[in-house]
């Protein structure tokens, strides 16, 4: 038959190739038995944790090289957003979230028999971590979202609609991200100088937007200029508003400010910034994140998620 005639050709070339190799039983084992050609899977392995042919780690499945891997793509991105350091890497969630309170000299009448949401500017832990959060969404800088990817430095935007609405795309992508969205009214009014429905309507009009915008409506407000009054906590509250954080210490692309008279970080601690770039300050949001990342990496904390804590 035609296959046997093929086969036989073939089998008597390779037989004449392996001779000259020296190979004459290999060849003929490889023809009755079918084994795979170079570079194909005959069924058995490699050395645990190394890529067949290459001799190095299988960082795939060796986690101290993928570790090592993800620190010099951390240390190559530091380099490129010309950072001093590294920015240190948080520690896991709390498995048992802190018990928020309000700060003292922060609560409002009613405060507790109502069970308003609780004004805050520290979270209670002993880890050594920052929480940064980011107020109204007026500057859009595409470089921003790059350099907090590249550097996976996570953070909570709180919006204000009037600012966001010409661009929801921009802050759909940092939720894809993995970055949080909060509530921070329509229009950034001066709450306490509203009527408790006018109040209402500011926070629970921006609850229907970021519903339809992004897929869920927040637990978490801020109110404008961190200003309130009993009626916006109760307002919050109506709206499905559990926490009302405000912050500790505020930064600009030229300095920090802040709440404390030590002036220092501590651990816990809500740092506020703007979306802002060089209408409002002498540098970008990419400049005011060098600043901040600097700062908190130098004394030693990590930026961690604030809602990871609540």
């Amino acid at each position: 038959m035609r296959v046997v005639v093929q086969n036989d050709k073939f089998r008597a070339w390779l037989h004449r190739v392996a001779l000259r190799s020296g190979l004459a039983v290999l060849a003929c084992a490889a023809v009755v038995s079918g084994c795979s050609a170079p570079g194909t899977d005959s069924g058995s392995g490699g050395a645990p944790g190394r890529q067949p042919g290459r001799g190095g780690p299988d960082r795939s499945t060796d986690p101290r090289a993928r570790l090592a891997a993800e620190h010099e793509r951390l240390a190559a991105a530091a380099r490129r957003w010309n950072l001093d350091q590294v920015p240190l890497t948080p520690p896991a969630p709390p498995a048992v979230k802190p018990r928020i309170t309000p700060r003292d000299g922060f609560e409002v009448d009613g405060q507790q028999e109502e069970n308003l949401p609780p004004v805050f500017t520290t979270v209670p832990t002993r880890q050594k971590v920052v929480f940064l959060t980011i107020d109204d969404g007026d500057n859009k800088d595409p470089d921003f979202l790059r350099m907090m990817s590249d550097l996976k430095v996570p953070y909570s935007a709180f919006l204000s609609n009037y600012l966001v609405k010409n661009d929801y795309g921009y802050f759909r992508r940092m939720q894809s991200e993995g970055h949080t969205l909060n509530n921070h009214t329509l229009t950034h009014p001066y709450l306490p100088g509203l009527s408790y429905e006018e109040q209402k309507d500011e926070i629970c009009g921006m609850q229907a937007v970021m519903k339809k915008q992004f897929g869920r409506a927040p637990t978490v407000f801020r109110p404008p200029y961190g200003d309130y009054n009993g009626d916006t906590l109760r307002a919050a509250r109506s709206c499905g508003i559990k926490y009302a954080p405000i912050w500790d210490e505020e930064v600009f692309v030229d300095h920090w400010e802040y709440r404390d008279d030590d002036r220092s970080l501590h651990p816990g601690d809500i740092v506020l910034t703007h979306f802002r770039g060089r209408n409002d300050w002498n540098g970008t949001m990419v400049d005011d994140m060098r600043r901040f990342l600097n700062k908190v990496t130098r004394e030693g904390y990590a930026v961690a998620r604030l809602e990871d804590y609540l």
